[in-house]
């Protein structure tokens, strides 16, 4: 997504959480110091992977692995949304691409994202004002990943819209020219959700409607 189209949505956003945009823009600043030659994965690798072909975007809602269970997982790139990533892995299935914020999960999880990355996914990292501990502990770990950012982006730190890890799976659907997008594990009316989390999903599916999936 176009930056300048973004922008307003995220401003609306950041009002909403009452979120600072400086803390995002420290984080984005923070994990651009960790990208070297030998561990950033291309864009045109991104690409080739997921233009022209069905897409399955794996959210992380309690029901992800029964959904899973009666799809055929083979037909489909898959984009996995943080914790999702360890679902698909326990069932034998490597995403080819994650979305992780790297602050949802167990450690366990994370270990499986970063296993998934030594097996070809194509992992991408977002930084945001809340996780710069774990890109510190976490980055180092994956030797091929893409640096994302929901302020402004910069060098090779990308905004390709989107702000919850699902919703951004779905943006990076688009942007690279899914053939088709489909959903599973996505449960935006959760009852058992915090209030946090539920307004997350309350926006989710706002943004997965403004993507045009």
């Amino acid at each position: 997504m176009n930056f300048a189209a973004w922008e307003p949505i995220y401003e609306r956003i950041l009002e909403d959480f009452g979120f600072d945009r400086s803390g995002d823009e420290e984080a984005a600043r923070f994990l651009s110091l960790l990208l070297t030659r030998e561990n950033t994965a291309s864009l045109s690798e991104l690409k080739d992977t997921i233009s022209g072909k069905p897409v399955l975007v794996c959210g992380n809602a309690p029901g992800l692995r029964n959904e899973l269970s009666k799809i055929n997982l083979s037909a489909f790139v898959i984009i996995a949304a943080d914790g999702a990533a360890a679902v698909l892995m326990d069932m034998g299935r490597v995403p080819e691409v994650i979305c992780t914020d790297l602050d949802g999960n167990s450690e366990a999880d994370i270990e499986k994202e970063i296993l998934a990355c030594t097996q070809g996914s194509i992992v991408l990292i977002h930084a945001h004002g809340d996780n710069m501990d774990k890109l510190e502990k976490y980055v180092p770990g994956f030797k091929r990943f893409i640096a994302t950012t929901q302020a402004r982006p910069f060098d090779k730190v990308y905004n390709f819209g989107g702000f919850s890890d699902g919703d951004r799976c779905v943006f990076v659907a688009r942007d690279f020219g899914a053939k088709s997008v489909m959903l599973a594990g996505f449960d935006f009316e959760d009852p058992d959700v915090n209030p946090i989390k539920k307004k997350k999903l309350k926006w989710a599916k706002e943004l997965i409607g403004i993507s045009g999936i």
